[in-house]
């Protein structure tokens, strides 16, 4: 798998999501096999203005290759924000054309631009001819069901410049509900002669090879299937590449990663803030264990990380 120059020995990737995929796990997914990923969303305009939020999104550590996602609808700020991405090292530059959120997408941004397939165009051309390092593009099946056209502003994305597409098989309208859609997936693949990855409903070896197998794709996307699940990307690899089934991690070996990971937040953003955003993340890392629910209560009124260290081996211990 190969985007312009860069070349990927997997290709299941970490898809860009919003408070989620940070530094410390994007780290970790690629510690567990994940081939690349992308940050976070950033904002064209706050990081053209010096945004220091926006500079810290975009702050990367050991995980290449990476790329950073911007968003906008300007084609002029999203050309000046690509350039400044580059401070940061990142080896592609990805424009964000499938975020549903309504702050995003009813602002001109993310999922908006696929009922306006001209600015699109516009957007994509301006920061391709704006940096040398591979552009990329990621899209929805489209705004509702009743304007499914992924595969229009795939086309005009691949001539305005764009080295790869992803694209995820749900409208804006659907959020994240339903069934992902590998057809229109597919029909990308066949219209485009650029990578095209596939991205929705990966959570498992299974759900992977269904993916390859019925859009064609030639790259995966993990999102929320990662979430309290690193070591996705080291079975999915194992299967695809080796036909080899990895054993589900044990309740130790979960807790343990957790802890991991939320020892780097407080790393890069101080324990204040990492024990708030690992009380979402303990939530994934607790799922289906006996008196989950009951867990995931207590973790929400932690303060240190001493505690979840306790509550992580009597979890152990347990289970």
């Amino acid at each position: 798998m190969k985007i312009k120059n860069l070349e990927f020995k997997h290709i299941a990737f970490l898809a860009p999501m919003a408070g989620i995929a940070d530094r410390a796990f994007r780290e970790l997914c690629v510690q567990y096999g994940a081939a690349y990923t992308v940050t976070e969303m950033v904002s064209s305009k706050g990081l053209t203005m010096g945004d220091k939020k926006s500079g810290e999104l975009l702050t990367l550590g050991n995980e290449h290759p990476c790329g950073a996602q911007i968003f906008g609808d300007d084609p002029e700020i999203m050309a000046q924000a690509a350039v400044k991405c580059l401070e940061y090292k990142p080896e592609i530059i990805d424009i964000n054309m499938g975020c549903p959120a309504p702050k995003v997408a009813m602002n001109g941004g993310g999922a908006s631009l696929m009922k306006n397939p001209e600015l699109a165009y516009d957007i994509t051309k301006a920061v391709c001819e704006a940096v040398e390092i591979p552009v990329t593009v990621k899209i929805r099946k489209g705004w509702d069901d009743s304007s499914v056209n992924a595969v229009k502003i795939a086309e005009l994305a691949e001539k305005a410049g764009a080295a790869a597409i992803a694209v995820h098989g749900r409208t804006r309208v659907q959020m994240y509900s339903g069934s992902v859609d590998y057809d229109i997936i597919a029909q990308v693949k066949r219209a485009v002669s650029v990578p095209v990855i596939g991205n929705g409903d990966v959570t498992d070896e299974q759900s992977a090879a269904i993916m390859l197998e019925k859009t064609g794709c030639d790259a995966l996307m993990i999102g929320r299937g990662a979430l309290g699940n690193p070591w996705v990307f080291s079975q999915i690899n194992a299967y695809l590449d080796e036909c080899r089934v990895l054993p589900a991690p044990t309740v130790t070996q979960k807790m343990a990663v957790m802890l991991r990971h939320i020892e780097k937040i407080i790393e890069y953003k101080g324990e204040y803030t990492a024990m708030r955003e690992a009380r979402h993340h303990a939530g994934y890392y607790t799922k289906g264990m006996r008196g989950g629910a009951a867990l995931r209560k207590e973790i929400c009124t932690f303060e240190h990380f001493e505690q979840l260290e306790e509550l992580a081996f009597r979890v152990a211990k347990e289970n």
